[in-house]
């Protein structure tokens, strides 16, 4: 669980460096990147840990 908080955070943080960047073509891929680590953190949050038992 704090692994998925981690990525959602940095998530955040490179979507609003993004945001601040977006007249370019490099804003819009960056935000988009940081988009995408939003969104994988908040799925992640949301998986059932797999367990192997021996």
């Amino acid at each position: 669980m704090t692994v998925s908080w981690i990525v959602t955070g940095l998530g955040i943080i490179v979507s609003l460096l993004g945001y601040y960047l977006t007249p370019s073509a490099w804003g819009y891929g960056i935000l988009g990147f940081g988009l995408a680590h939003i969104l994988l953190g908040v799925l992640d949050m949301f998986r059932t840990p797999t367990r192997i038992h021996n």
